[in-house]
C-alpha cells in the first residue's frame, strides 16, 4: 500500500537545533502556499491507493482548519480512497486547543505526534520550545477526549542542559501519560543549524558549551530503551518504539520500502524504483519549480541500510547474501550482525553505532 506525506513548513519560531526546510512566514505567505500544495495534489496522477497520509513540518498543526479539511478531501478524492487507516498529525505542545481537536478528528486525524523533546524546562528554554511539561499533559487529555488515542511523543538525548536526572524525569513523564509510542532519537549536530554552527565556533548562545558528553548521551539512549520496554513500550526500529500493534504504519512503509507519495516543500517520493524530491527553498516551490528528476535506486542497498533499522531485520535475498557476504560476514563475527535462519538483523549493541555498519552496505 501506499503513503502520503505532505509538508506544512511553517512554525512560530525556529529550534535552535533544527535545520528542517521550515520557518516563521507572513500569512500571505502561507495561503499562497496552502494553494500550491492543492494544486500539487489536483495534479498528481494516482498510481495507487494510500492507506496512511502523515502531515510533517514544521508544525501542521498551525495549519489553518479549512485547509487541513480541504487537503484531506482532494487526497481522498483524487486517489479514490473512503478512509485512511492511519491519518497522523505533527504538533508543537501547547498549540492544541479543544476546538481545533475536535476538527482534526472530524477530519480524519486519528493518530498525533508531539513535539515534546524533552520535559526539562532548562532545556526546553536553551533549545527554544515554548512548552511546559504541563502543556504536554493538557494536550494530551484534549486529544484523548476527543477521541484522539493514538498519541507519540518525541525525546531527544543530548540536548544542552540534559543530565541523567533531568532525562530520568522526561521518561518519568511519559510513563505517566502512558502514551501507545515514543520517538527517541540522539541529538546529532547539523552544522547548519544555530547551534551545530555554535558548536563550529565555540560560542555560547545556543548551549553549544553545556552538551552532555558522547558517552552520557548513549546512556541516555539505553536508559529510555530499557524503562520503555519495562513499561510495555518495545523498540521497533533504532529510533521508534510502541506498544504492540501500535507501531507507525506510515514510517514503516520508509523502512519496508513502500512506495510514498510527498507533497509541499522539500518532500520526496518513492515508486518501489526511483526516488524524487521537491526543491526545499520556499520561493523556488511557491513558483512552480516542483521536483527534481527521478534517480533510480540500488534495491539491495536500501534493503539493507534501511530494513536494517527495523529490529526484526531483513529477509535478504540468496542474490543478497552473495552480493553483501564480506560485510555480513564481518559484522556478524564481532557481534553486530545476528543470523537467525533467512533472517538477518542488528544485534543490540549495533544500534548505536549502526551508521558505521550500513555504510559498508553502501557502495
Amino acid at each position: 500500500m501506499c503513503g502520503v506525506y505532505i509538508s506544512y513548513p511553517f512554525c512560530e519560531q525556529k529550534c535552535s537545533f533544527c535545520n528542517f526546510a521550515s520557518g516563521v512566514a507572513a500569512g500571505d505567505v502561507r495561503e499562497r502556499y496552502g494553494a500550491a500544495l492543492m494544486a500539487e495534489i489536483d495534479a498528481h496522477i494516482w498510481r495507487w491507493k494510500p492507506n496512511t497520509i502523515y502531515f510533517g513540518g514544521g508544525t501542521p498543526s498551525l495549519m489553518p482548519p479549512e485547509l487541513l479539511r480541504d487537503l484531506m478531501q482532494s487526497v481522498a478524492n483524487r486517489a479514490r480512497v473512503v478512509s485512511f487507516e492511519e491519518a497522523t498529525l505533527e504538533c508543537a505542545p501547547g498549540t492544541l486547543t479543544g476546538e481545533g481537536v475536535k476538527h482534526w478528528r472530524k477530519c480524519g486525524i486519528n493518530r498525533v505526534s508531539l513535539g515534546v523533546q524533552s520535559f526539562a524546562a532548562p532545556e526546553l528554554r536553551m533549545t527554544g520550545r515554548r512548552h511546559m511539561a504541563e502543556d504536554v499533559a493538557r494536550d494530551v487529555g484534549l486529544l484523548r477526549d476527543a477521541g484522539i488515542g493514538n498519541i507519540n511523543i518525541d525525546l531527544i538525548a543530548g540536548l544542552p542542559e540534559q543530565t541523567a536526572a533531568s532525562w530520568d524525569a522526561s521518561l518519568e513523564w511519559v510513563e505517566r501519560l502512558g502514551v501507545p509510542h515514543v520517538s527517541v532519537y540522539v541529538f546529532e549536530a547539523d552544522e547548519e543549524s544555530r547551534l551545530g554552527k555554535e558548536l563550529l565556533t565555540g560560542g555560547a548562545r545556543y548551549g553549544a558549551g553545556r552538551m552532555p558528553s558522547d558517552e552520557l548521551t548513549a546512556e541516555l539512549y539505553e536508559r529510555a530503551t530499557e524503562r520503555l520496554a519495562e513499561s510495555g513500550i518495545h523498540r521497533y526500529e533504532i529510533s521508534n518504539f510502541a506498544r504492540a500493534g501500535l507501531e507507525s504504519r506510515h514510517n514503516l512503509k520508509y523502512w519496508q520500502l513502500e512506495p510514498y507519495a510527498g507533497f509541499g516543500l522539500d518532500a520526496h517520493s518513492y515508486d518501489g524504483e526511483r526516488r524524487w524530491g521537491n526543491p526545499d527553498a520556499l520561493t523556488d516551490y511557491l513558483h512552480g519549480n516542483r521536483t527534481d528528476e527521478p534517480i533510480a535506486t540500488d534495491a539491495g542497498q536500501e534493503h539493507f541500510f534501511l530494513g536494517l533499522r527495523l529490529m526484526g531485520g531483513i529477509e535478504p535475498s540468496p542474490e543478497e547474501w552473495v552480493r553483501f557476504a564480506g560485510p555480513i560476514a564481518k559484522w556478524t563475527s564481532v557481534g553486530m550482525l545476528e543470523r537467525e535462519g533467512a533472517r538477518l538483523r542488528l544485534s543490540p549493541a549495533a544500534v548505536l553505532c549502526s551508521n558505521e555498519i550500513f555504510k559498508e552496505f553502501v557502495s
